[in-house]
């Protein structure tokens, strides 16, 4: 086993000074100053410490899952950097397909970020569709190049198509557990008794590399000699575990020793290999079960072609006996003489005795006949049941064809009403903005209004100027207000035009407010003249 170090490296020790510390443990303002500037410093070397942890982790856990992945890619198809070559998740849909064994829709071509965002989002709801939880990961995070985001994504994938259908079994019941404490389980019942051996966790239990040797050891004891391994040599250990499992057993790397013996290994990373293990023995264990099932079959094929060679090897010698018997029987030439004819009744008497085992002939005779009536009377039934499985195909087809029509039309009836919707929604939507402009228009002609009412015509000829100025703008925005009023009145006319198409509005209440749209209009533009003429007024008295 690794030593512990002799300090925890989190923990920061501290430091005393003659200086800073008094009888009764004050100091001065100094002093103070000076340890809370200790204090800072310390906390931002434990902050950069754990920073640096949590990169280290980072880095391992990309270097993992980017072999991961590549274990499960397509042939032709390589995975370089993890962040950046599934940023366009075009080979992320081929992971998804590699794992799920189904066909994902093809990806779009194209390297625009759009293209990239249109991909990303397909693998994304192929995995929704599996009810994979996706928390906080979105599309623009992958594309984007998002490290944390990106192996949390990973780690999904690996949870739910590696890792969440694995189960132990104990004792003559199986027992469903979570994925990982399933896991765990299987781990601690395959390195049970062996020494030095403690599985506990994902981390600090496979450190020294014994608990993965104990696992191959476990089902192939013939590619590693534990009893030679040490737990304080822990590189050595875990060297020689995945040097075998890769060369032995085909499985994949995707731990590297030096990742694997420090303080506290990445659980994720140990899960994910531990997993890869745990599926090769699986399968190894079930062609094992299949070899003994194909051995049994095998077996009872021998004993059958053994029962038909003695069989056949009886019948023969049961024919050769018949035909013999036939000519002694149908021999007519009889010995003269009372001795000769004794001695053929002996014989004839011998054969009687060896012919009891007629009866048992007659049974089977019975039974060869009865089997051939059962044998015709079920050809017959299933003659009987193919004509009602070809007629029932036959009326299932029609009725297909016309569910088939009756959703075509249903379908053409519901894109028809969709339609009208969506035009009577867009007139709804032009009838509020041309309600919303009207609205606003006579807002401002009332402001317009209260401006053109007022009673100040000026006091001095420089006053009369001023008004008139301003007044020659107002007239200016009454003026260009004029098109705005037109173009309301025109785009009103569609709503009250005669015809069947549909209203959203009663068309005499439209009307209505844009003739007193039209008639303020009017008004406005006399209101306008006349304070004209009264400055003008005003002007030449």
């Amino acid at each position: 086993m690794l030593s512990p170090p002799p300090y925890d490296p989190l923990e920061l020790p501290r430091f005393s000074d003659p200086r800073w510390e008094g009888e009764g443990g004050a100091g001065g303002p100094e002093g103070e100053e000076e340890e809370e500037e200790d204090e800072g410093s310390a906390r931002r070397f434990e902050r950069s410490r754990i920073k640096a942890l949590a990169d280290e982790r980072e880095a391992v856990q990309k270097k993992t899952f980017t072999k991961w992945v590549n274990s499960h890619l397509a042939r032709g198809s390589h995975l370089g950097d993890l962040y950046s070559d599934l940023r366009d998740g075009r080979l992320l849909l081929r992971l998804l397909e590699g794992l799920s064994g189904e066909t994902l829709p093809r990806p779009t071509r194209g390297r625009m970020r759009i293209h990239c965002l249109e991909n990303v989002e397909k693998a994304l709801r192929f995995l929704r569709e599996q009810r994979v939880h996706l928390e906080n990961v979105g599309s623009h995070d992958i594309v984007d190049g998002n490290p944390r985001l990106t192996l949390g994504l990973v780690w999904t994938i690996i949870l739910r198509f590696q890792i969440q259908d694995i189960s132990v079994e104990t004792g003559d019941t199986r027992e469903r557990k979570s994925a990982k404490d399933a896991l765990l389980a299987w781990c601690q019942m395959k390195t049970a008794g062996y020494p030095n051996v403690n599985v506990q966790n994902f981390t600090t239990s496979w450190r020294d590399g014994l608990a993965f040797c104990a696992l191959i050891h476990r089902h192939r004891p013939e590619l590693l000699d534990v009893g030679s391994l040490r737990g304080a040599n822990a590189l050595h250990n875990l060297h020689s575990a995945f040097a075998v499992a890769e060369r032995e057993l085909g499985v994949t790397r995707l731990l590297d020793p030096e990742d694997v013996a420090v303080e506290q290994p990445d659980e994720r990373s140990v899960l994910t290999y531990v997993a890869a293990l745990y599926h090769h023995f699986s399968r190894m264990k079930a062609l094992a079960v299949e070899g003994k099932r194909v051995g049994k079959v095998l077996e009872a094929a021998r004993e059958a072609e053994g029962l038909a060679g003695r069989y056949e090897a009886q019948a023969a010698e049961l024919l050769g006996w018949i035909q013999r018997s036939l000519l002694l029987l149908t021999d007519r030439r009889l010995p003269r003489g009372i001795p000769g004819l004794q001695g053929q009744l002996q014989a004839f008497s011998a054969y009687r005795n060896h012919r009891e085992t007629a009866p048992a002939w007659e049974r089977l005779e019975k039974a060869e006949h009865g089997r051939e009536l059962a044998l015709r009377s079920e050809l017959l039934r299933q003659q009987h049941l193919e004509q009602l499985a070809a007629r029932f195909h036959r009326k299932a087809a029609l009725r297909e064809t016309w569910l088939g029509d009756n959703q075509r039309l249903v379908a053409q009836a519901l894109r028809a009403q969709v339609a009208a919707r969506r035009e009577r929604l867009r007139a709804h939507l032009e009838l509020q903005r041309l309600l919303r402009d009207l609205e606003h228009l006579m807002g401002w002609m009332e402001e317009m209004e209260v401006r053109l009412q007022s009673r100040d015509f000026g006091q001095h000829l420089s006053q009369v100027d001023d008004l008139l100025q301003i007044h020659a703008l107002v007239e200016g925005d009454v003026a260009a207000q004029a098109e705005r009023v037109r173009s309301v009145g025109a785009a009103a006319e569609r709503f009250l035009g005669e015809g069947d198409g549909y209203r959203p509005c009663p068309p005499e209440q439209l009307r209505a407010r844009v003739a007193a749209l039209e008639l303020r209009y009017r008004g406005l533009s006399a209101l306008s003249a006349q304070r004209r003429l009264r400055l003008e007024r005003s002007r030449r008295l």
